[in-house]
């Protein structure tokens, strides 16, 4: 069988840990039998984020908005304790969040269900869609520890040098910290339009919520930004679809997301989108179950696993020990990047292999071979549990079947 062409690149960004062995093993099993793999490769791992000081990190997310395409394997965002594991001249920041921030995307998390497989919440029947703001808040903090008998103030300083302050803090009586978080117009309202556009392109409705009854100003702009947008661009269109767009506080979200059947876009800030995203996976059955894509307001993809490294595994595995690692997300995001690529270029086989691919994966955990994650949970009767190169080798199996 001849392999199926590429015309343009797809930016490859390689991880760290497991995740960068089960990457070169999908590519080995998955990939490169059927498809002539046309990449442009940056090494995210982080010997060499630190070996080039981050400069590959941004040089990926440049090549991700030549290209329009880009497929990222999980990295590590280093803590204190992997300083000296890695032998770092400093704790590099989230490549996630730089390449987010470059782009000024919205990240879309979508779990993936299949039979056997239970949600822990017994009515969600339909995919639950986490729309992410994927840029600023906590993500592009500045924050200082605070000595007692300081004073913390805000101060902004307008184009012609005037100041305005507010108090923040007296730290007369203890030591403390502070944090400074910012946002932009421009990035809130792509986020909006982002989300609101998918909310037509699924026909399902789009939820926002913030707690704007305690952040009068910061939370209270993104609500209003929402619904100027949506009252003047997008109010005739959702009546027309017969879906709605509507606002709640972040609290009121939560337990109508607890009650509701799914099938909808749950918009939220980026702190929040980071946290109910892994919140929303887990209870669908595993973090490991869930597509991701960060899409920019000018039509540009990023595709990644929702997960992290899988830390704990790749220490087995270097000790030579058997692990059984869940793959499905990495197989998801290469799957959607290439999608996505055949799209753009006119490639229907391109895309009728990441069909393919999608649906042997999903019908090998449904035939009963699954990882070990998945074997904890699944309600199957005849299951089998497989380690982490048998579960893509299974894969092919029925992958083969259908390339013929």
């Amino acid at each position: 069988m001849s392999k199926i062409q590429m015309k343009t690149p797809i930016v490859e960004m390689d991880g760290d840990e497991m995740t960068r062995i089960l990457w070169q093993w999908i590519k080995d099993i998955l990939l490169n039998p059927y498809v002539e793999l046309k990449t442009e490769y940056y090494d995210l791992g982080l010997k060499e984020r630190e070996k080039t000081k981050d400069k590959v990190t941004f040089d990926s997310a440049e090549a991700t908005k030549k290209y329009g395409v880009a497929v990222k394997c999980a990295t590590i965002t280093p803590n204190a304790a992997r300083m000296p594991e890695y032998n770092l001249s400093q704790m590099w920041k989230s490549p996630n969040g730089t390449i987010r921030a470059i782009l000024d995307g919205t990240v879309f998390r979508t779990p993936i269900l299949v039979k056997g497989v239970e949600p822990y919440i017994p009515t969600w029947t339909k995919p639950i869609t986490i729309a992410r703001h994927a840029y600023g808040d906590v993500y592009k903090n500045t924050e200082m520890r605070v000595a007692q008998g300081s004073k913390a103030e805000l101060v902004v300083t307008d184009k012609n040098g005037n100041e305005t302050r507010e108090l923040i803090h007296d730290f007369s009586s203890s030591d403390g910290i502070i944090q400074g978080l910012h946002n932009l117009d421009k990035s809130i309202s792509g986020f909006a339009r982002a989300c609101l556009n998918y909310g037509l392109d699924l026909n399902q409705d789009v939820w926002f919520a913030t707690k704007d009854t305690i952040s009068k100003k910061y939370d209270h702009r993104f609500k209003d930004i929402f619904q100027e947008i949506y009252d003047n661009e997008y109010k005739e269109k959702y009546e027309a679809a017969g879906i709605e767009y509507f606002y709640t506080l972040i609290d009121d979200a939560v337990a109508r997301v607890i009650r509701s059947h799914g099938g909808y876009i749950w918009a939220c800030k980026n702190y929040d989108g980071d946290v109910m995203s892994d919140m929303v996976s887990t209870a669908y059955g595993s973090l490991a179950m869930m597509t991701s894509v960060l899409v920019s307001p000018d039509g540009i993809y990023e595709y990644e696993a929702a997960h992290g490294t899988v830390q704990r595994h790749y220490y087995k595995h270097l000790k030579g020990e058997e692990t059984s690692t869940n793959s499905v997300a990495t197989i998801f995001a290469w799957s959607g990047a290439l999608r996505k690529r055949g799209e753009l270029d006119n490639i229907p086989e391109l895309c009728s292999f990441a069909d393919k691919l999608e649906k042997a994966t999903i019908n090998t955990i449904e035939d009963g071979v699954m990882t070990g994650d998945l074997y904890m949970i699944s309600k199957l009767n005849n299951r089998k549990k497989v380690n982490s190169k048998e579960f893509l080798i299974e894969i092919n199996n029925r992958l083969a079947d259908m390339m013929k």
